[in-house]
C-alpha cells in the first residue's frame, strides 16, 4: 500500500495522472473509499448540509469537523486526509487560526487543511498555518463560506475581469505555499486555464474535466445530488428507501422476526 501524501499529489500532476477526491464523514464511509483507492479524502464543512441538516455551511464548528475527521482518521489508511477549516476558524487572528488547524492535524488524525478563499484576503491566516509545518489546500471559485456576500450558491468566474482576478488569486495560492487548490464552480474554460498555469494540482468540483483531479460529496455519488455537477454513480438512496420499508412491512406483518433471529 502506497500512501498518497501532499508530496505525491504534486508529483501525480506532474505524471498527468488524475486525482479523485470524496468527502467522508465518518468510519466506515473511510473504510469503503479507503479500499476503493481513493485518493483523498476531505473532511468537508459539508457535514453541515449532508449530514446535520444545514441549509449552509456557515454554523459548523471546529469542534463538528474535528470528531468528525476523528472516525475518518481512524478508517483511512492510504487515502490523504484534509480536513476543512470552517467558518470564521481562520479569520480572527494568525495564533487562533494555527492553534485551530493544529487541533486537526494533532488531535483528529488529518494530514492537512483547507482553507477558503484568496491570499489577499486570508494571507496572514495562511501564512501561519504554513508556517508551523502544516499543509494547506486552498478553494477558489464558489466559495461557500462566502455564499452571503455571493448572493446564493452562483457560478463564479464569469467576465474577463473575473476571470484574471482568479487566475491571479490562484497562483498566489501556489506561490503562497498551498500544494493543492480546490475550484468549484467555475467555467470549464478558466478552469482549464488555471490548472495549466500552476504546477500544484487543481482540484475541480463543477468546473469540467480540464482539471487535475475531481472531489464530490459521497451523499451526492449516491442519490442525494441535486447540483447541476452532481452524478448518482449509485442509488443508495433509494436502496436504503426500499430496505426501511421492507423492513417495516416485515415487521408489522409478524414476518421479522423469525426464529432464526432469536435466542434460546
Amino acid at each position: 500500500m502506497t500512501k498518497v501524501t501532499t508530496v505525491s499529489f504534486r508529483d501525480r500532476k506532474a505524471r498527468g495522472e488524475k486525482i479523485s477526491m470524496l468527502t467522508a464523514y465518518d468510519y466506515p464511509s473511510a473504510c469503503i473509499l479507503d479500499e476503493a483507492q481513493v485518493d483523498a479524502i476531505l473532511v468537508g464543512d459539508s457535514v453541515g448540509m449532508a449530514v446535520m441538516g444545514y441549509d449552509s455551511t456557515l454554523p459548523v464548528t471546529v469542534d463538528d469537523i474535528l470528531h468528525h475527521t476523528r472516525m475518518v482518521s481512524r478508517g483511512a489508511k492510504r487515502a490523504l486526509i484534509v480536513a476543512d477549516m470552517p467558518f470564521l476558524s481562520y479569520h480572527v487572528s494568525p495564533e487562533e487560526s494555527v492553534r485551530n488547524a493544529g487541533r486537526l492535524i494533532a488531535e483528529g488524525g488529518a494530514h492537512a487543511v483547507k482553507v477558503e478563499g484568496p491570499v489577499r484576503r486570508i494571507g496572514k491566516a495562511l501564512d501561519a498555518i504554513l508556517a508551523a509545518g502544516i499543509p494547506v489546500m486552498g478553494h477558489l471559485g464558489l466559495t461557500p463560506q462566502a455564499v452571503h456576500q455571493f448572493g446564493g450558491f452562483k457560478v463564479q468566474g464569469k467576465g474577463a475581469e473575473a476571470q484574471e482576478q482568479l487566475l491571479a488569486d490562484a497562483r498566489a495560492l501556489e506561490d503562497a505555499g498551498c500544494f493543492g487548490i480546490v475550484l468549484e464552480c467555475i467555467p470549464r474554460s478558466l478552469a482549464s486555464t488555471v490548472s495549466e498555469s500552476l504546477t500544484i494540482p487543481a482540484i475541480g468540483i463543477g468546473a469540467g474535466a480540464g482539471c487535475d483531479g475531481q472531489v464530490l460529496v459521497l451523499h451526492d455519488i449516491l442519490g442525494w445530488g441535486k447540483a447541476r455537477f452532481a452524478h448518482t454513480f449509485f442509488d443508495a438512496r433509494a436502496a436504503i428507501g426500499q430496505a426501511a420499508s421492507e423492513f417495516v412491512s416485515a415487521v408489522s406483518t409478524g414476518v421479522y422476526p423469525a426464529e432464526e433471529h432469536g435466542y434460546e
